[in-house]
């Protein structure tokens, strides 16, 4: 049975969610995501696989993490204060059958990252993925709104801990192992209202590309996933009212993606399905072309 998918999933306008605390959180939402709850089947691509996914606790990094669970791997869960999401993303990892390990802290400092691979390595005996995905973003209409010190923690969020994760990881993993890191479409076709966030991104493609190459030599696969408009918590903590009930309604799908609808391509590249990809940039944006 095939599905259109302009209607798959809920369409604009999304009503009501104004107000949402910058944190953000996955009960506040109306319509809430999907992250494959019923959906996702898994069929042992990652058996036996460790993993480390910053950001797990909603939105894309908890559909990853229940992909991966559902798919044979263990999964550390790092986050940074949404203890309840990321207590129910445990509770589904849990539930496909694999170990799900909580860690809760700031990614843009160098120590917490450490500590978070070593978790990891304590905790499973190794380290086959690693999976960058955390992210911070702020809108803003005037270049005057955005301080130094915002500047600062979105590079330190976005693209800092991708370094200082990777720089850690890499002497505990093995020939086959892999990196996904998390881009956008804001990497190639920026939005002016998220200047901050979108040079991160690029910052991102660019760092992923280099690293696949300086990694190869030790049989490390690198490579990323540029989403468009996904409904997560970010997008209502994050942007005017305005703005996000019309969300997603300028792709050609008309519509936001669900995270759900990035976790396949996150499983590609963790797999050995992949063997011949590194330093590639998947685009998950409802039609929106990344030139």
């Amino acid at each position: 049975m095939t599905t259109n998918p302009k209607t798959a999933h809920p369409t604009p306008p999304f009503e009501g969610q104004g107000g949402i605390a910058p944190s953000g959180s996955t009960a506040e939402m109306d319509p809430k995501p999907d992250h494959g709850e019923t959906s996702y089947k898994g069929s042992g691509r990652l058996e036996g696989r460790a993993a480390i996914i910053t950001g797990a606790d909603s939105g894309i990094g908890r559909a990853v993490a229940l992909a991966f669970a559902r798919e044979g791997a263990d999964v550390l869960i790092s986050y940074l204060e949404q203890h309840e999401d990321a207590a129910e993303t445990a509770r589904l990892v849990e539930g496909a059958g694999r170990r799900a390990v909580t860690a809760p802290g700031d990614v843009s400092q160098q120590e917490h990252c450490r500590s978070l691979v070593d978790r990891a390595v304590q905790e499973f005996g190794k380290l086959d993925i690693l999976v960058n995905n955390a992210a911070f973003q702020r809108t803003h209409q005037d270049l005057a709104e955005i301080s130094a010190e915002e500047w600062d923690k979105t590079f330190r969020i976005n693209i800092y801990s991708m370094f200082y994760l990777c720089q850690a990881a890499v002497p505990h993993m093995k020939p086959g192992s892999t990196i996904v890191n998390t881009t956008s479409i804001n990497a190639k076709d920026p939005s002016p209202q998220l200047l901050a966030y979108a040079t991160t991104k690029g910052a991102i493609a660019n760092f992923t590309a280099g690293l696949a190459q300086l990694l190869a030599e030790k049989g490390i696969r690198v490579n990323a996933v540029a989403p468009g408009p996904i409904w997560t918590p970010l997008i209502p903590s994050t942007m005017p009212e305005e703005k996000v009930r019309e969300f997603g309604k300028q792709t050609p799908l008309k519509r936001p993606g669900q995270p759900a609808e990035l976790a396949a391509a996150y499983v590609l590249l963790a797999s050995g399905e992949s063997s011949y990809i590194t330093g590639a940039v998947i685009p998950v944006t409802g039609g929106r072309p990344m030139l």
